[in-house]
This record gives structure tokens, C-alpha cells and sequence, in this order.
């Protein structure tokens, strides 16, 4: 049987259709069909037989396009393999755009075949590609799938695969290693709760440890989510899954960094063992912690991981968490606020996230509502009153738990994408990890 042709896909910017060097009758067949290059439109260009030559795409205007445009094409197209021409700014982000818009999760039923590239890209492409694909594939798992055994054995899988050295603790492990909160936390699931701790790089390079969110279920606890609130909370370990992606990235790439991911693992769960509203947990850190509301749970097992990060002081801590709806009523589903104890650092990730079209934006550290998390019988509370700032408090409580880091990022991802754009299918999705991969590839390469 002969090989499939690989079908040319030609990229033409909005009143482009001059400068795509089409034949007489191709240019003809774009012109009766009202095709100028509008953003994501796709027009098949027919030869001899019924077969097709080629196939024009739109990318909108050059100013107002998203730099993942050639998304919508890998999204759209059939199954088969296909060649980049025309009008292409940056060859090698139209390939990752074209590739991660292929994305697609079919474990549970048979779907057909992604589109792909005769040329992928060159390989910082495709470790781009793994990456994403890495975290959207964890966070679409559901959670009888991923619960926390599941999921350790995913990480200890992806330890190997890398000749990381890996650490778990577990159970009530947990308190005898000085990790209260994250088996408070954990202690109402059947399935244990655990940290993992993934090293990676020699000792005596520059210290690098990300740190990710791993509730693999959340119902809220005692403080019940809605049925509508906890639809995906599958998706509550999106900071682990998009850690994991960043740090597949980094070691693809053999970054010179001494490279620590810790992931607290927990499942947020209903039973008589669950942590309950005006509990006062102590954390390793030595702060005494009432507990406001126990669907603030992602914040308390990240606390105990970031002391734990903090106390080797590394030059640069990173966390990633699905830790706040307020960060979405404030910014929408595509934009997770970014804070950092470094300001030059934060304008490098935005400027980073600009350019492979993975925005972040730079939020305060704003000390003034600190009080906002006052309690009258701990150290603090993990829910703040009054219902304001909700993602700029859950900040503001994290770094408590820092202060021997070099530098401290958080990003208040949501991990999720609620509809379908450029580069992105609808579902759980990536989110931080080209922004956060660049500007450590300009700096550790």
C-alpha cells in the first residue's frame, strides 16, 4: 500500500493571500471560496482526481494572533501528515503550536488519529510537546484512576525513566518525620497520604526545587464543596502534574541545576478521620494553624512541603497549585497570577510566558492583609475573613513558610482550560511550564 503524501499546510496571514504563491487555479479556488487568511480557517486546495494539493490556513492578523495559532490546524485536521509553509514568524513555535493543538486524551474510548508533522520541530520542540502532554494526561486521569497510591506509582515511573532518586514518605510516617499538616490533611482517605521527594543533578550546582499541589481528589472535607464545585476537582493535583511536566523539561534538556521536586500527596476526603473547621494543626514549620475552612486544604500540605524546600535554602523555590477560585474570578481561567519575593525574576517569567504564548501576570504581595488571617488562638488562620483578595491571602500564607530561599515564585494555576483555544483542547491543560522553562534554560543552559 503506498505511503500517505504528506499534505502541505500553508499558513496566510489576514489579506495575505498574495504573498502565499499559489498557482492561478489554487489562488482562483481561495478567492471564490472567500478565503484571506482569517484566523483559524481552514480551506482544502483540490487536484487532479479528487485529491487534495494542500491545505491554506488562516492565522489572523500579525498583531492580535496568539503565537500558538497553528494550534487550531492541529486541533482540526485529519488524520495524516503534513508539512509548515508559508507565512511563519518563528517556524519552531508554529510546529509546538501545531503539536500540542494535535493533543488529544483517548484512554477512555477510541478516538482517531492525531495529525503530525513530516518535520516535528527540533527536539526543544518535542521536550516542549512531552512536557504538556505529561501534565494534561495526569490532570484528565480521574480520580479512581489517580488516587494517591496511583499517582506515586505514576512519579516513581517517571523517577526512573529520568535515574531520579526518589523519597516517599507515608501514613503516619508523616508525623514521625514532622509533616502534620499533610497527613491531617490526607489521614479521611483510604489511600494514605505521602510526600514525594525527586532529586535530580549534582550537589554542587545551583539549587532548584519546584514543589507541586497533589490533591488528587478534593470534595472540600467537612466544609463540602457543591456537586457543581467538585465536578473537577480531579484536577486538584494540576500544580504536581504541571511540576512534573517542568521538571521533565528541565532534565530533557540536562539544565545544570541541582534539581528538587517535592510533591505532598493527599485525597481531601469525608470520613470520621477528617481534619474539621477550628482544628489547630501544627505545621513543620512551628506555626499553629486554626483551621478557617477545610477546603483550604492545598495550602496546608504545600506549607509543610515549602518549609521542608526552605530549610536547604535553595536558589530558587517554585510552587504550582490549583489553590484559589479567586484567582480566577480576578484574572478568568488562561491567566494565573504569578508572586514573588523577586520582582526582576517575576518581569523575566512574564516576558517568558509572552514570548511561547504561557501568560502569567505578576500579582502583589500586598503585607497589609496579613491581618486578614489573624486568629485569636493560633499563629494563623488558613481562611481569611472577609471574602477579599482570596488569591493574594493564600500567598501571603504560603510565605510564612519561606524565608531561606533565594528566590520564592508562586503560581496560582487552575489547570484546567473550560473551552478549547489555540494550542489547547478543552480539559486539563498546562499551564507555567514554558514561561518557567525559558527563563531557566537562559540561565542554567
Amino acid at each position: 500500500m503506498p505511503k500517505a503524501p504528506v499534505l502541505p499546510l500553508i499558513c496566510v496571514e489576514e489579506g495575505g493571500l498574495a504573498a502565499a504563491n499559489l498557482s492561478a487555479t489554487h489562488a482562483a479556488w481561495a478567492q471564490a471560496n472567500g478565503f484571506s487568511g482569517q484566523r483559524g480557517r481552514l480551506l482544502a486546495l483540490p487536484g487532479q482526481g479528487g485529491a487534495l494539493d494542500a491545505f491554506l490556513f488562516g492565522t489572523g492578523e500579525a498583531d492580535t494572533r496568539p503565537a500558538l495559532v497553528t494550534g487550531l490546524a492541529g486541533a482540526a485536521l485529519a488524520p495524516g501528515a503534513y508539512r509548515l509553509e508559508g507565512a511563519l514568524a518563528d517556524p519552531d513555535l508554529a510546529a509546538l503550536g501545531f503539536r500540542l493543538g494535535a493533543y488529544r486524551f483517548d484512554r477512555y474510548r477510541q478516538g482517531k488519529p492525531a495529525p503530525t508533522l513530516a518535520d516535528p520541530g527540533p527536539a526543544e520542540v518535542t521536550r516542549l510537546v512531552e512536557a504538556a502532554t505529561l501534565a494534561r494526561d495526569l490532570i484528565n486521569t480521574p480520580a479512581n484512576d489517580l488516587g494517591p497510591d496511583a499517582f506515586e506509582a505514576e512519579i516513581r515511573a517517571f523517577a526512573k525513566a529520568r535515574k531520579m532518586d526518589i523519597k516517599v514518605t507515608s501514613g503516619d510516617a508523616l508525623l514521625k518525620a514532622n509533616f502534620p499538616m499533610i497527613h491531617a490533611v490526607g489521614r479521611a482517605s483510604p489511600e494514605a497520604p505521602r510526600l514525594v521527594d525527586l532529586t535530580w543533578g549534582k550537589a554542587g550546582d545551583p539549587k532548584v526545587t519546584l514543589v507541586g499541589k497533589g490533591v488528587t481528589f478534593d470534595t472540600g472535607g467537612l466544609d463540602i464543596k457543591s456537586a457543581s464545585g467538585m465536578l473537577i476537582m480531579k484536577k486538584d493535583m494540576g500544580g504536581a502534574a504541571n511540576v512534573l511536566g517542568l521538571a521533565h523539561a528541565i532534565v530533557s534538556a540536562k539544565l545544570r541545576v541541582r534539581l528538587r521536586v517535592l510533591i505532598p500527596i493527599v485525597e481531601n476526603a469525608i470520613a470520621g478521620a477528617a481534619f474539621r473547621p477550628g482544628d489547630v494543626l501544627k505545621s513543620r514549620k512551628g506555626l499553629t494553624v486554626e483551621i478557617g475552612n477545610t477546603d483550604a486544604e492545598g495550602r496546608l500540605i504545600l506549607a509543610d512541603a515549602l518549609a521542608l524546600a526552605d530549610e536547604e535554602k535553595p536558589d530558587l523555590l517554585l510552587d504550582m497549585a490549583t489553590l484559589t477560585g479567586a484567582a480566577r474570578v480576578a484574572l478568568g481561567p488562561d491567566l494565573p497570577p504569578l508572586y514573588s519575593t523577586d520582582d526582576s525574576l517575576a518581569r523575566a517569567l512574564m516576558a517568558s510566558g509572552a514570548l511561547s504564548d504561557d501568560p502569567l501576570w505578576h500579582m502583589p504581595l500586598w503585607s497589609p492583609y496579613d491581618s486578614m488571617m489573624s486568629s485569636k488562638i493560633a499563629d494563623v488562620n488558613n481562611a481569611a475573613t472577609g471574602g477579599f483578595a482570596g488569591s493574594v491571602t493564600a500567598a501571603l500564607f504560603l510565605r510564612r513558610f519561606v524565608g531561606n530561599a533565594g528566590a520564592w515564585v508562586h503560581l496560582d494555576i487552575y489547570g484546567w482550560a473550560p473551552e478549547a483555544r489555540p494550542g489547547r483542547s478543552q480539559g486539563g491543560t498546562d499551564q507555567g511550564i514554558r514561561a518557567v522553562y525559558g527563563v531557566l534554560k537562559q540561565r542554567y543552559s
